[in-house]
């Protein structure tokens, strides 16, 4: 057997075992799970934010010119805009059949206030380089990353070359430090199932209260990640299979993690190495789609603000429902890709509408899976749109308009 089915047979096996020993429930296989679970993500988390910079700044450096930078990001972006567009859609047709049930019982925890969606927007341009690292904010760090790296590509030819050099040496470091951390990959699978068995078996209750939400968020995602982007890609002269398949370990690692930036490192060596997309192009797009590719997150907003204003006596006519897609995919791309961004920037956009925030606690037991769910579509988004983005680059007439453009 070669590498690859070795690995997806201890993803297997790691989400088999993770099952049982999940429904066992024995005390001392929970404990560890907990801590093995919080080291992984912790891990993860650690070499993410980084990732994402020095993936930016050495791939914009990499530019033969401004323009060639601005091609790639207008294509990626073009894309980003279209599929979360779509999923907002279907989030709102959807809970417009399904009609979710509007319960105004009085709601278990109350999420504490996280400040208005402008505040999100304000953090893109931080006070100081360190303070995006520190707070975790990834759109100031996308910023920074940015700026200096069009700073880089002003530069006189030996200075720009240096420090191309620097930023890309510090990548490869990083990229080498992710490819032992993929390989223990299935020990934290094994982990996170547990914790996945232990949170549905605690919480069945709230599950049951909130079935018909529920099953309004998961088919808008499912719809999304199962019809809608495999019709992309196959009009793109794709194979939905085959590129699900050479994501099928980043795409896990998603649903599990339940953080896009997290999964980053994966997702680069399953797009380089399994589908042979091009270096230049993945390290540029996954980084760029992990921050503004948000399908999973766009639908989720729409659905569970338009949920709890009901659950409140606020109606919306289909008028009203409209410019909700468009609110709701600006906040998406918005969102950070972390776990609960999403649920965190829903709750601040009803509290800026002044709607009571309490049933959010009724929705917070459900979230984990919702998450999961998201995560996973919002990574096979940014496989798709970088798949996409990456044939029509090699394509030989997107070339040579590129080549004249330059």
């Amino acid at each position: 057997m070669n590498a690859n089915t070795i690995f997806n047979f201890g993803m297997v096996l790691a989400l088999l075992l993770g099952g049982i020993f999940g429904f066992l429930n024995l005390p001392f296989i929970n404990g560890f799970a907990n801590v093995t679970g919080k080291l992984f993500i912790s891990m993860l988390k650690l070499i993410s934010l980084p990732m994402i910079f020095l993936a930016i700044v050495s791939t914009l450096t990499r530019m033969t010119s401004l323009s060639e930078a601005g091609f790639l990001l207008r294509k990626i972006l073009k894309y980003t805009l279209f599929t979360t567009l779509i999923a907002a859609t279907i989030g709102m047709i959807l809970f417009m059949i399904i009609q979710p049930v509007k319960s105004a019982e009085a709601a278990i925890a109350i999420v504490p206030k996280q400040g208005s969606y402008f505040s999100f927007l304000l953090n893109i341009i931080p006070e100081n380089l360190v303070q995006p690292f520190i707070d975790n904010n990834v759109l100031g760090m996308a910023f920074i990353g940015t700026v200096l790296s069009i700073a880089i590509l002003k530069l006189p030819k030996e200075q720009s070359a240096l420090l191309r050099d620097f930023f890309g040496a510090l990548f490869a470091a990083l990229l080498k430090i992710t490819s032992t951390l993929i390989l223990l990959m299935p020990i934290g699978i094994f982990a996170f199932t547990i914790q996945f068995v232990q949170s549905i078996r605690s919480e069945a209750h709230q599950l049951q209260q909130l079935l018909f939400y529920g099953v309004c968020v998961i088919a808008a995602n499912l719809i999304q990640g199962f019809i809608v982007l495999p019709l992309i890609l196959k009009f793109k002269g794709h194979s939905p299979y085959k590129t699900a398949k050479g994501m099928l370990p980043a795409l896990t690692m998603a649903f599990f993690s339940k953080s896009s930036n997290a999964t980053l490192p994966l997702a680069l060596d399953c797009a380089k190495n399994r589908l042979g997309v091009s270096d230049k192009t993945a390290s540029f797009s996954l980084p760029l789609c992990s921050i503004i590719n948000m399908n999973g997150c766009a639908a989720f907003i729409l659905i569970t603000l338009f949920f709890v204003c009901s659950s409140h006596g606020i109606t919306f006519t289909l008028w009203g429902m409209i410019p909700w897609i468009f609110l709701s995919t600006i906040a998406a791309i918005g969102n950070a890709g972390v776990p609960m961004g999403c649920f965190f920037l829903t709750t601040a956009f009803l509290i800026g509408m002044g709607v009571p925030i309490e049933l959010m606690g009724m929705i917070l037991p459900l979230y984990s899976l919702f998450d999961m769910v998201e995560t996973a579509l919002n990574v096979w988004s940014d496989s798709c749109i970088t798949a996409v983005v990456d044939k029509e680059l090699k394509a030989p007439s997107k070339a040579a308009t590129l080549v004249e453009s330059n």
